[in-house]
C-alpha cells in the first residue's frame, strides 16, 4: 500500500502514514486554493507579494541585527571587573588598587528602598514587562521623530533591561540600530535571568559618575556612606544619576538635582513605596553631598606599590590578562603591613633625614613648568605630585620679582610667597608651609634612604619606607636602590672565618696588611687603627678594616663570596679583599633578610609582603607560606599531638656560626659603634657601617624576632661629610623606630641552638677566666663568650691579663699623643673611632 494514496480507511492507517496523509491532503488543497485565487484576483496577487516582501524584509533586518550580537547567555557568568582590595596584617583594609570605583553586592545586600527608587525613575512596570515597554518604546519613537536633524538627544525609553544590555553589551552608539539592538537583547537577556538577576548586575554596572560604578560605590563617593545607611532623600538622589551621571554632582547643578530628585520623590510615593509624609520630609533635605570621601588607605605608598608589582607580575594587570587580575579581578590581598609599625618606620625615616638635611641650603625645584603654555594649575595637577608631611604642600612659582613671589597650587588659587631662595624662579615646582597670609618656601631632604623592618622568623615585611615621601618620588629605595653595604658586610666575613676553625677568640693581626701590587709597583702596606693582636669580637664590635681583611684572606675569599651569595645579599660578589669591606652592592631588603638569617639560627627566609591572594570568591590562589601540615585538616581530632608546620626557611649557614656572629654583634650595641641603642634596654644585635667618601651610612640588626636596617645616601652618590657615619646618623633613626614602636620589640633574651657551649672569657685577651663574673657594666672586662664544642680557648693567666692591660694603656698614650683627642674617641665615642677609616678601599 503507498502512503501517498491510501486506498483503506484513514482510521485504520498507522500514525506514520496517516500524518503524511494529512500533510498531503492539506497542503494539497491550499496549494489549490492559493492557485486559484492568484488566477483570479488582483488584489490578492498584491497582498500576497506585499506579504512577501515584508517577510523577507524582517528577515533581512533580523539578520543584519541579531546575528553579530553577543550572546545574552554570557551574562549568566558574567563577573563585574572589581578592584582589588588590600589588607593589612590585622585583617583591616589598607588600600585598594581601582582605576574605578566598584563594589559588587548581592541583591539581597540593596535595601528596598533603593531598589524602589530605581524602578519609579527608570522603570515602574520593570516586573511586568519581558525586557521592552512598548508605552515607552512608543513614546521614544515620537521623541525622536519630533527632534530628528535639531542635534537634540532624545528620550531614550529604555527599560532597566535594555540599559543592562547597553552597559555590558553594546555600549553607548546614539543610533536607531543600536537601540534596535538593544531591544532584541533585552528580550533575550529577560530569558536567562531572572529580574532579580538583572537588578542585581543593573545596580552593580550602572555609572553613576565620579568614576563610580554601581550603587554602593556611589554612595561612598557621593555620601561617604554604605548603602545600608543611605537616608530616603539621599537613595532618591542616587537614582536620579543614570540621566546625567556627571551633572548632578557637580557644584552649580543643585537646583536641577533638588527638582529631580523630588520627582523621584514624587514617583515613589505615586507609586505606593512611600507616604506623603515620607516623601513632604525628604524633599526638605539638602543634597548633602561630602565633598570628599573619609581616607582608606594606609599612608604606606612605597609596601602598597611594592605588593601592586607584584600582584601585576602574577596575576596581570587588566581583564585581558586574565581573571584575577589586578584592577579587574576582585582579589582580596593580605598583605604583612603593620600600620602602627609603618607609621614609626616612616616618622623615624624622614626625622632622621630632615635632621641630616639641617640648615642646608635650598636643593632646587622638586620639577618644572613650562609658564609660557599657560595653565599651569592642569600642569601642576596632571603631574600628580604631592607630599603628606606636617603641613607641607606642593605648589608652583608663578611669579618671581626680585624680593618678592607667588605661589599657585592645583586648584587655581594663589597667594604670597616668602623665605626666598636666590636661584627660585617662576615655573619651579616647590613644598612651601603656610605662613601668616601665605607660604614659604620648604627644602625637603636632598639625602634620600630606605628602611625596612622584618620578622626574622618568617620572613614577613612588617613595614617598608623607600625614601621621604612617594608621592615626590616613587623610586623605592628599600628595593631597587643598589648600594655599597660598607661594614654592614663584615659580620658574613667574620661568619666565614668561623666556618673555617676560627672562634671569636682567635686573635688576629690588627697592625697592617700588605699585598702585592705587582712588579712596577712592588707590596702596598696599609695600616691598622690600633696596632697589635685583638680577638675577632673586637675586630667586629670596633670594626675594624684590617682585621676584618686578614680574616677574609685567611679563611679564603672563595668562601667570603659562597657565604654572601648563599645569604643571598649579592648574586656576583667578586672574591677580592674589598669585597670583605663591602664594595659589593646589594639592597635593604636583601641586606636586613640575611640578618635576619643570623637572628633566625641561619636560616634565610626571603622578604614577602603578601601573606596570601583570595579571589572574588575568596578561594585562596597563592600564598606565601607553602610549608605542608600534616593532620591539620583531618576529619577528626584523633587523639595525637597536635599537628604543627614545618620549620620555615633555607639553611643558609651553621646554625651555631649564626648565633656566635649575634651575640659578637651585641658588643656593637654595647660597646662598640653602635653605643646609641644601648640605654633602650633590649637585647640588640647590629652593625653599623660607612662607605668610602663617605657616600652612604648603615645600620642593621635588631632582636631574635625583628630586624630592621636602614640607610642614607644621595640618589646619585656623593661625599656626605665627614662627620657622616653609621653611628651617628643611621643607628639613631633605628632607634627612634624602635622607641615609637616599642610594644613590638620583645626583651627576651635570644635562644641559643643546640651545640653553642656560654663561656666566661677576658674580653681583651679573648682567653677563658675561673675569677669573676659577667656584669651589666659594658667596661667588663668578663663576657659570655659563644663556643662551638671543642674550640673554647685556654685558660688566661694573671700575666696575660696584665700584659693586655699594658697594651691598652700605651696604645691610648700613643693616640693621645698622634691624634690629640683621638684617645679620648676610643673608648668614650667608638662609634666615630671605628668609621674613621673609611669603609672600603
Amino acid at each position: 500500500m503507498s502512503s501517498d494514496t491510501p486506498t483503506a480507511d484513514p482510521s485504520e492507517l498507522s500514525f506514520p502514514d496517516y500524518f503524511r496523509y494529512r500533510v498531503s491532503r492539506d497542503l494539497g488543497g491550499l496549494a489549490t486554493w492559493f492557485r486559484e485565487k492568484w488566477r483570479s484576483s488582483l488584489l490578492f496577487k498584491l497582498l500576497a507579494a506585499g506579504l512577501a516582501a515584508a517577510t523577507v524584509l524582517w528577515f533581512a533586518m533580523w539578520f543584519f541585527l541579531a546575528s553579530d550580537l553577543p550572546e545574552a547567555e554570557s551574562l549568566v557568568e558574567y563577573q563585574t571587573p572589581l578592584p582589588t582590595v588590600v589588607r593589612g596584617a590585622d585583617g583591616e583594609i589598607v588600600h585598594s588598587y581601582a582605576r574605578e570605583r566598584r563594589v559588587q553586592l548581592q541583591f539581597a545586600d540593596f535595601p528596598d528602598r533603593l531598589v524602589q527608587a530605581y524602578i519609579s525613575a527608570e522603570d515602574k512596570t520593570f516586573f511586568s514587562h519581558g525586557g521592552v515597554d512598548v508605552t515607552g518604546t512608543a513614546n521614544a519613537v515620537f521623541d525622536y521623530a519630533t527632534k530628528y536633524g535639531s542635534g537634540e538627544r532624545a528620550v531614550g525609553g529604555s527599560t532597566i533591561t535594555q540599559q543592562l544590555a547597553k552597559i555590558l553589551l553594546l555600549g553607548d552608539e546614539y543610533s536607531v540600530t543600536r537601540k534596535l539592538k538593544e531591544m532584541i537583547l533585552a528580550s533575550r537577556i529577560e530569558g536567562v535571568l531572572s529580574k532579580e538577576e538583572i537588578l542585581e548586575l543593573y545596580l552593580n554596572e550602572i555609572p553613576l559618575g565620579r568614576r563610580s560604578f554601581g550603587v554602593q560605590a556611589a554612595a561612598r563617593a557621593y555620601f561617604d556612606k554604605d548603602v545600608g545607611d543611605l537616608e530616603l532623600h539621599e537613595v532618591a538622589f542616587l537614582a536620579i544619576l543614570p540621566k546625567a551621571p556627571e551633572r548632578y554632582g557637580r557644584s552649580g547643578q543643585e537646583e536641577a538635582a533638588m527638582n529631580r530628585r523630588d520627582f523621584v520623590l514624587a514617583q515613589m510615593e505615586d507609586n505606593g513605596f512611600i507616604t506623603e509624609a515620607e516623601r513632604a520630609a525628604a524633599a526638605a533635605q539638602p543634597l548633602g553631598l561630602a565633598q570628599q570621601r573619609s581616607q582608606r588607605s594606609a599612608d604606606a605608598g612605597y609596601f602598597l606599590e611594592e605588593v601592586r608589582r607584584q600582584l601585576i607580575a602574577d596575576f596581570g594587570e587588566t581583564a585581558e590578562d586574565g581573571e584575577n587580575s589586578v584592577y579587574a579581578g576582585g582579589l582580596w590581598v593580605r598583605t604583612s603591613l603593620d600600620v602602627e609599625m609603618q607609621k614609626a618606620a616612616r616618622d623615624s625615616l624622614r626625622r632622621g633625614l630632615m635632621r641630616y638635611q639641617g640648615g642646608r641650603a635650598w636643593s632646587g625645584p622638586i620639577a618644572t613648568i613650562d609658564m609660557s603654555e599657560g595653565n599651569w594649575a592642569g600642569q601642576l595637577a596632571s603631574s600628580f605630585l604631592s607630599v603628606r608631611y606636617e603641613d607641607w604642600r606642593v605648589g608652583v612659582v608663578t611669579t618671581r620679582t626680585g624680593s618678592s613671589a607667588t605661589v599657585g597650587f592645583s586648584d587655581g588659587v594663589e597667594a604670597p610667597l616668602t623665605n626666598l631662595p636666590n636661584a627660585l624662579k617662576a615655573g619651579d615646582v616647590i613644598t612651601v608651609s603656610p605662613s601668616g597670609n601665605g607660604f614659604r618656601v620648604e627644602t625637603p631632604p636632598a639625602a634620600e634612604g630606605g628602611l625596612v623592618v622584618q620578622n626574622a622568623q618568617t620572613g614577613r615585611v612588617l613595614a617598608m619606607q623607600g625614601g621621604f615621601d612617594d608621592r615626590l618620588s616613587d623610586f623605592n629605595r628599600a628595593t631597587q636602590a643598589m648600594r655599597q653595604p660598607g661594614s654592614t658586610i663584615k659580620p658574613f666575613v667574620y661568619a666565614t672565618g668561623l666556618d673555617n676553625g676560627m672562634t671569636p677568640s682567635t686573635e688576629i693581626d690588627n697592625t697592617r696588611y700588605c699585598y702585592y701590587q705587582g712588579r712596577q709597583l712592588g707590596e702596598k702596606c696599609i695600616r691598622g687603627g690600633r696596632a697589635g693582636q685583638f680577638p675577632m669580637r673586637y675586630g667586629l664590635e670596633q670594626s675594624q678594616n684590617i682585621m676584618t681583611v686578614q680574616i677574609g684572606m685567611q679563611a679564603g675569599m672563595e668562601n667570603v663570596v659562597k657565604t654572601i651569595k648563599a645569604l643571598d645579599i649579592s648574586d656576583d660578589a667578586d672574591p677580592y679583599a674589598a669585597t670583605s669591606l663591602g664594595s659589593e652592592e646589594t639592597t635593604v631588603s636583601r641586606l636586613v633578610a640575611a640578618y635576619g638569617a643570623l637572628a633566625n639560627h641561619g636560616r634565610l627566609n626571603s622578604p614577602t609582603v603578601i601573606d596570601y591572594v583570595q579571589d572574588r570568591m575568596g578561594k585562596v590562589i597563592w600564598r606565601a607560606d607553602n610549608r605542608p601540615c600534616n593532620g591539620c585538616n583531618m576529619a577528626a581530632y584523633d587523639g595525637s599531638s597536635m599537628p604543627r608546620f614545618g620549620i620555615k626557611g633555607r639553611q643558609a649557614m651553621d646554625a651555631r656560626t649564626a648565633f656566635q656572629i649575634m651575640h659578637m654583634l651585641e658588643g656593637v650595641v654595647t660597646r662598640g659603634t653602635a653605643t646609641v641603642l644601648n640605654d633602650l634596654g633590649l637585647p640588640l644585635f647590629g652593625k653599623t657601617g660607612t662607605t668610602s667618601g663617605p657616600k652612604d651610612v648603615w645600620f642593621v640588626g635588631g632582636t631574635q624576632r625583628l630586624v630592621a636596617g636602614a640607610y642614607v645616601g644621595f640618589d646619585n652618590p656623593r661625599n656626605m661629610g665627614g662627620y657622616a657615619y653609621g653611628g651617628t646618623i643611621v643607628a639613631p633613626i633605628i632607634k627612634d623606630l624602635i622607641k615609637n614602636s616599642r610594644d613590638h620589640w620583645s626583651d627576651l633574651p635570644p635562644v641559643a641552638p643546640e651545640g653553642i657551649r656560654m663561656v666566661r672569657v677576658d674580653r681583651r685577651t679573648g682567653k677563658r677566666v675561673q675569677a669573676g663574673w659577667p656584669s651589666n657594666d659594658a667596661k667588663s672586662d668578663v663576657i659570655w663568650e659563644a663556643f662551638k664544642p671543642d674550640t673554647e680557648p685556654e685558660r688566661s693567666t694573671r700575666q696575660d691579663e696584665i700584659a693586655a692591660k699594658r697594651d691598652e694603656i700605651l696604645a691610648l698614650i700613643k693616640a693621645g699623643r698622634e691624634g690629640g683627642n683621638s684617645a679620648r674617641r676610643t673608648e668614650a665615642q667608638p662609634e666615630n673611632f671605628a668609621e674613621e677609616q673609611g669603609g672600603i678601599y
